[in-house]
């Protein structure tokens, strides 16, 4: 999986991607990535999020989300 492949297409849709690895969460051996999309095509009542325990996890929970809502981007 290309993950910055996956996200510069999601922001050559008009969406903002980001991820996020917690030191605090990590050290409370809690969920440490997040992963957010938001802005725009994605309306204001909409954010994409999820907490995770791998960049990897985040991403499979969510990019079926985001193609249910008719984004397209690599495999």
């Amino acid at each position: 999986m290309d993950v910055v492949a996956i996200m510069e297409a999601l922001a050559e849709q008009g969406i903002t991607v980001l991820f996020k690895a917690d030191a605090e969460r990590i050290a409370e051996r809690r969920k440490p990535w997040t992963f957010v999309a938001s802005d725009a095509p994605l309306r204001d009542d909409i954010l994409v999020r999820t907490d995770a325990g791998s960049l990897e996890q985040c991403l499979e929970a969510r990019l079926s989300r985001l193609r249910e809502l008719g984004f397209a981007f690599p495999e």
